[in-house]
């Protein structure tokens, strides 16, 4: 039986020719306006000189820096991601793309002086015992390049300070990730100290020892399998989707 491998792509959604490198792909995504697009080109490309000189000559055009925030800055990341997702870049280009965005978020703030709205708090962190950050960081660069705010208490935290900064910063979620098994039970005292302070707040959790067995063991619990589904958990409880049980039969394998 002969499998005509262009039916299947299509099948899958899959606009890869085979021809087709990354950069060709991300061309097809850019925005076609001609004082975004070199800024969006930039931040694909990971490159924050670019970024900064994009921005200058948008804004000497007499485009305002807040608004270069979206309609710039996140469409490059918006690139960014959409390939990431389709498998076609991977995590570092990622991490490169929201380092240099973060870089024009500075800028643009600076520029105009003015704070941007953010979508709201997110306290993220690495399990008590575990010292394992780049899932972590990766998840806090992905949550940033979506527009929230991100505090990041670090690697190997406290159950209490996890409490605590929940107390200080009122989020809308936290996060914790581990790559121990033995330390993803520090998760488990989060969730029932949270509890005990009456604050039911999804916790997203995930990481390299994490299943979503384990966190579906404890009340709060959602579980993301890779931290590209932080800022879109995040997007479902902004979007009016608290319940932890609801959230879970989106983000959870059935």
């Amino acid at each position: 039986m002969e499998i005509d491998p262009s039916e299947i792509l299509i099948r899958y959604n899959v606009k890869m020719e085979k021809s087709m490198t990354p950069d060709e792909a991300a061309a097809e995504l850019y925005p076609t306006d001609e004082m975004i697009r070199p800024i969006a080109e930039a931040i694909y490309e990971g490159e924050e000189d670019d970024v900064i000189e994009g921005l200058d000559a948008a804004i000497a055009a007499g485009k305002d820096p807040i608004a270069l925030i979206d309609d710039a800055l996140m469409v490059g990341m918006g690139v960014v991601t959409q390939l990431y997702d389709e498998g076609v870049i991977f995590l570092p280009n990622v991490m490169m793309s929201a380092d240099a965005m973060l870089d024009g978020i500075e800028y643009c703030k600076d520029k105009s002086g003015t704070t941007p709205e953010t979508k709201g708090t997110i306290v993220v962190h690495v399990a008590e015992g575990d010292v394992h950050d780049i899932g972590k960081s990766i998840v806090a660069a992905l949550l940033r390049a979506n527009g929230y705010d991100v505090v990041d208490l670090g690697r190997d935290v406290p159950v209490d300070e996890v409490i605590a900064a929940v107390k200080e910063h009122n989020p809308l979620m936290v996060t914790g990730t581990a790559l121990m098994t033995t330390t993803m039970y520090a998760f488990k005292a989060v969730n029932d100290k949270l509890l005990e302070a009456g604050i039911k707040i999804p916790f997203a959790c995930g990481g390299g020892a994490v299943n979503q067995d384990f966190v579906t063991t404890y009340e709060l619990g959602v579980y993301g399998e890779e931290a590209a589904d932080a800022p879109k958990i995040a997007d479902a409880i902004l979007s009016g989707n608290k319940d932890i049980g609801k959230l879970r039969e989106q983000f959870h394998h059935h």
